[in-house]
C-alpha cells in the first residue's frame, strides 16, 4: 500500500520533471542564439576565431550594462518588459485554446487609445479614474478580440487573416481619433497628456504597472490550470473533437479565449499609457509590443508564469540595442538573437506535432 508521503513525493518528482522538460528546450534555444550571435560580434569588431570568449564577454557585458547599468537604464528596461508581459500572457491564452491571436497588436493599440481618451476626463478622484482607465482598456481590447473569435467560432473563418486586417483597422482608428476628433491636439498629431488623477503611481521610479502585469500572469495561470473554464480552454486547444465529444462547447470557449486574450492585451495598453507614456500619437506603423508578445509566449511555451522571464529577456535585449550600436555592434544582433530563439522554439512545436501524429497513427494501427 502506498503511503501519503510516497504519493506526495511522486507528485513532486513528476512536477519537477515537467518543469525541467518545459525549460530545457527554451534554455537551449537561448544558448544557441547567443552562440550564433557572438560570431557577428566577432565580425563587427574584427576579432579572430581564438577570441570567441572575449566577444562573448563583450556581448553579455554590454547587454547587461546597457539594460541595468544605471537607474535610468533599469527603468527603461522595465518600461519595455511590462507591456511584453501583458502581450505575452494574452498570446499564451489564445495559444492554449489552439488559436493564433496575431491581433494582440491591434488590441493593445486600442487599449492605449481608450485609456488616452478616458484619461482626459477632468474632476475625477484617482480612486475612480485609475480603475476607469484600466476598465476602458480591458473593454476595448476584449471587444476587438471578440470579432475574430466570433468569426472563427461561428463561421469557421481563419483568425489569422481577420486579426491581421483588424490590426491595420485599429491603427487607422487611432489615427482618425487623433487627427479628426477633439480627443487629439489639432496640428500636433497626439492626444493631450492625461490628467494626474489617471496616472499610475511609481515605485522607486518604476510604474506600478509592473505589479499589475505580474498579478495578471499569476491570475491567468490560476485560471488556466485551476478552474473548470481553464480546463475547457486547454482541452479545446489539445483536441477540439474529443472535447466536443466530452460535452465541451467549442464555440463558446474559442470566443471566451479570444475575448480574454484581447482584454489582457487592452489592459496592457491602458497600463502602458497610464503608467509610462501618458499620451499617444498618430501611428505610421505598429507599436510592436503585440508582435513581440507572440515571441514571448512561444518562448514561454504558452505558460503565463513563463512569460515573465521570457518578457524580461526580450525587454533586456531591446533596451540594450542602442548601447550595442555605440560599442560598434550592430543592433541587428538583438533581432538575430530573438529570431534564432523563435526558430528553435518553433522547431520544438513541429517536433511535438509529428510525435503526436505518429502516436495517433500507432494507436489506430494497434486498435
Amino acid at each position: 500500500m502506498v503511503s501519503n508521503s510516497e504519493t506526495k513525493s511522486n507528485k513532486f518528482l513528476l512536477a519537477a520533471k515537467y518543469v525541467v522538460r518545459s525549460l530545457a528546450f527554451p534554455l537551449f534555444a537561448i544558448f544557441i542564439s547567443f552562440f550564433v550571435a557572438v560570431f557577428f560580434v566577432m565580425w563587427s569588431k574584427g576579432y579572430g576565431i581564438t577570441q570567441y570568449f572575449t566577444a562573448l564577454t563583450d556581448l553579455m557585458g554590454i547587454i547587461i550594462t546597457g539594460s541595468f547599468g544605471s537607474t535610468d537604464q533599469t527603468l527603461q528596461t522595465m518600461n519595455y518588459v511590462t507591456p511584453l508581459i501583458f502581450t505575452g500572457v494574452a498570446s499564451a491564452v489564445s495559444f492554449k485554446c489552439g488559436i493564433f491571436n496575431i491581433g494582440v497588436e491591434g488590441q493593445f493599440t486600442l487599449g492605449i487609445l481608450a485609456a488616452a481618451v478616458v484619461g482626459q476626463i477632468h474632476g475625477l478622484s484617482p480612486i475612480v479614474h485609475i480603475p476607469l482607465i484600466i476598465l476602458s482598456g480591458v473593454v476595448a481590447g476584449g471587444l476587438w478580440g471578440s470579432i475574430p473569435g466570433f468569426l472563427k467560432a461561428k463561421l469557421g473563418i481563419n483568425e489569422v487573416i481577420n486579426c491581421i486586417m483588424l490590426n491595420y483597422i485599429a491603427m487607422y482608428v487611432v489615427n482618425f481619433v487623433i487627427m479628426r476628433t477633439p480627443a487629439g491636439i489639432h496640428g500636433k498629431g497626439q492626444t493631450p497628456i492625461i490628467q494626474d488623477s489617471a496616472k499610475l503611481m511609481k515605485l522607486n521610479g518604476v510604474s506600478f504597472g509592473i505589479i499589475i502585469a505580474l498579478i495578471c500572469a499569476v491570475v491567468v495561470f490560476w485560471l488556466l490550470w485551476k478552474t473548470t473554464k481553464g480546463y475547457e480552454i486547454r482541452a479545446v486547444g489539445i483536441n477540439p473533437h474529443a472535447s466536443e465529444y466530452g460535452g465541451i462547447n467549442i464555440s463558446k470557449n474559442i470566443i471566451f479565449a479570444m475575448v480574454l486574450s484581447g482584454a489582457i492585451a487592452g489592459l496592457g495598453g491602458a497600463v502602458h499609457l497610464s503608467g509610462t507614456v501618458y499620451m499617444t500619437t498618430d501611428l505610421l506603423s505598429f507599436i510592436g509590443y503585440g508582435m513581440d508578445g507572440i515571441a514571448v509566449a512561444l518562448l514561454a511555451k504558452s505558460n503565463p508564469i513563463g512569460c515573465i522571464p521570457s518578457a524580461l529577456l526580450f525587454g533586456t535585449l531591446e533596451s540594450s540595442s542602442r548601447i550595442l550600436q555605440i560599442n560598434n555592434i550592430p543592433k541587428e544582433v538583438v533581432y538575430l538573437i530573438q529570431s534564432v530563439v523563435i526558430v528553435f522554439v518553433a522547431t520544438d512545436y513541429i517536433v511535438d506535432y509529428f510525435k503526436e501524429k505518429k502516436r495517433k497513427k500507432g494507436a489506430v494501427v494497434n486498435g
